[in-house]
């Protein structure tokens, strides 16, 4: 199946809810339910979805993926018309056309400004998320040599910002914004300024007084809204003297941020940002203040009942003498659970803030703490870990009756709740047991909960909400798995070479379903599946 126009793909996300029907289905659904157990809770023709009852058949989006190593990137289209045998055809690859030009100083013969064809290497950083599948992310970069001022990347379709970032390091990085959707080419075009209409803006960066840092540091000017105005530099060392080049539009704001920043990683030097005139020359130098001597800070994680967490991340943050911020390293605990830190003291006012980050399926839970660092090494009481939550539910087949033995789960944090951090990217992960019961040890937060089933039935998912709580248990409503109708199909390609087969190999299929969350648009994975050698696929949806 491929749609009429790529025009077409990029304009339907808007009418996704309220899409037609499919032929997956004979009978228009009733009225929805926006809260269900089990298929039983729907209409006849609905089924049980993580956002309550729904047409299985709408609100599809599939996501095709060739090969990303020969620069054949994501394609996704919505499905209005799901079929058994569903063949997949792609358009041609989508990319990025830029034009470069720079500006001479001169003027054209019509009395526009005077520019030349810009044919220098530069970086190219394309930074977005796929149109139609809310929440997939999209990146590309590459470096490219424009040939007289043009040059072209292939990207997934999606809605990008483009950043162009000359390799000379006195122009400023400049971006762009717009959409590319399967078999189209987004046509930006940039100006670079000439050497005449830059903004400088010079200065010195000292630790206090006239003593230098010793260290290498680097600085780059952002706008309020920390985008960059000038490429991030490198701090002369020996003097702290440095130069950026603004882009002539930065003259039009009336303050902008010098962020300074260790250059090096690992160094034990505060990050500060300072807000200044452009249109001024800066103060005869810029105090990052006095930071203090790095020291050692060493500790113990232990559970609630006093025994180690082994395998917990360790970090410190927040506020340091002089007023910068400071991140330590991040390390790990031993099997006696203690953990030693590289840090600079916190400021006198303020202690920087500990993080304990227990591994996926300890008893111990994700715990921040306050802790004060002297300007000598510091031996931190022991930091008693959070018990993690046990989070407990049932899983039953599609009969809502029989038990679903040996499905994996996989818990992953999409949003945080009043209070508390996110647990990072940690996943918790198990399986059902005989009786199709389940146990999962979880901090507070939200999670999507993903069911896999072995046998030959569609992958369910499920939002779970963990509050802060001095419950030590939270019982989830049983629900039941989805029965599931085979797709297959080929990944046909728009244009392949002569002698070639149409399908395409080892491609990556995933089928997404459009969904609201809170007010927002959300997507969840239905199925995933891989192409064989023909470019065929099979893929296992939900059906009433």
């Amino acid at each position: 199946m491929k749609p009429r126009s790529a025009t077409r793909v990029l304009a339907v996300v808007a009418s996704l809810v309220l899409g037609p029907g499919c032929a997956l289905l004979d009978e228009a659904p009733a009225d929805s339910q926006l809260v269900c157990r089990s298929d039983s809770d729907c209409a006849a023709s609905e089924v049980c979805f993580i956002d309550g009852c729904g047409d299985p058949g709408t609100d599809i989006v599939v996501e095709v993926t060739p090969n990303p190593g020969l620069g054949q990137h994501a394609q996704d289209f919505p499905v209005d018309r799901l079929r058994a045998e569903q063949n997949l055809e792609l358009f041609g690859e989508a990319t990025v056309r830029g034009v470069t030009e720079r500006a001479t100083g001169g003027t054209a013969p019509d009395g526009s400004p005077a520019t030349r064809p810009y044919s220098e290497t530069m970086f190219v950083r394309a930074v977005g998320s796929s149109a139609l599948v809310p929440g997939v992310a999209r990146y590309h970069e590459a470096l490219v040599t424009p040939d007289n001022g043009v040059w072209r990347l292939p990207v997934a379709a999606g809605t990008y910002e483009v950043m162009l970032i000359p390799s000379d390091p006195s122009l400023p990085p400049l971006p762009r914004q717009g959409s590319v959707g399967p078999g189209q080419t987004m046509h930006l075009t940039w100006r670079l300024p000439a050497q005449a209409d830059l903004v400088t803006v010079s200065g010195r960066i000292v630790r206090q007084g006239t003593t230098r840092v010793d260290a290498n540091l680097s600085v780059q000017a952002l706008d309020a809204e920390l985008r960059p105005l000038s490429q991030r530099v490198l701090v002369t060392r020996a003097t702290g003297d440095f130069s950026l080049q603004l882009a002539p539009e930065a003259a039009t704001e009336a303050t902008v941020l010098l962020r300074v920043t260790a250059a090096d990683e690992g160094t034990l030097v505060p990050q500060k940002t300072f807000t200044v005139d452009p249109h001024a020359p800066l103060p005869a130098s810029l105090e990052l203040g006095d930071f203090g001597a790095p020291v050692r800070v060493s500790g113990r994680a232990v559970d609630s009942e006093g025994n180690p967490v082994a395998g917990a991340t360790v970090s410190l943050e927040g506020r340091v003498g002089g007023g910068g911020s400071f991140r330590s390293e991040v390390v790990t605990t031993g099997v006696d659970g203690r953990f030693e830190i590289a840090s600079l003291p916190s400021a006198t006012d303020a202690p920087l803030s500990l993080v304990v980050m227990p591994p996926a399926g300890a008893a111990a839970g994700l715990t921040v703490g306050a802790a004060a660092v002297h300007v000598n090494d510091t031996t931190l009481p022991d930091v008693v870990c959070a018990t993690r939550r046990l989070v407990r539910g049932q899983l039953r087949q599609p009969d809502d009756k029989s038990p679903a033995a040996g499905v994996r789960l996989i818990a992953e944090p999409v949003a945080t709740v009043p209070g508390r951090p996110l647990p990072g990217t940690q996943l918790a992960e198990t399986l059902t047991d005989a009786n199709g019961e389940y146990v999962l040890r979880l901090d507070p937060a939200l999670y999507r909960v993903d069911f896999l089933p072995t046998e030959n039935l569609p992958r369910v998912s499920r939002f779970v909400t963990v509050p802060p709580s001095d419950t030590v248990e939270q019982q989830v409503a049983a629900f039941a798995l989805q029965r599931g109708r085979t797709l297959r199909g080929h990944v046909l390609a728009g244009t392949r070479e002569p002698h070639m087969p149409p399908g395409l190999p080892y491609a990556s299929v995933r089928f997404y379903r459009v969904v609201n969350v809170e007010g927002r648009p959300a997507s969840v994975l239905l199925s995933e599946s891989v192409t064989d050698t023909f470019g065929r696929y099979t893929a296992r949806l939900p059906v009433r």
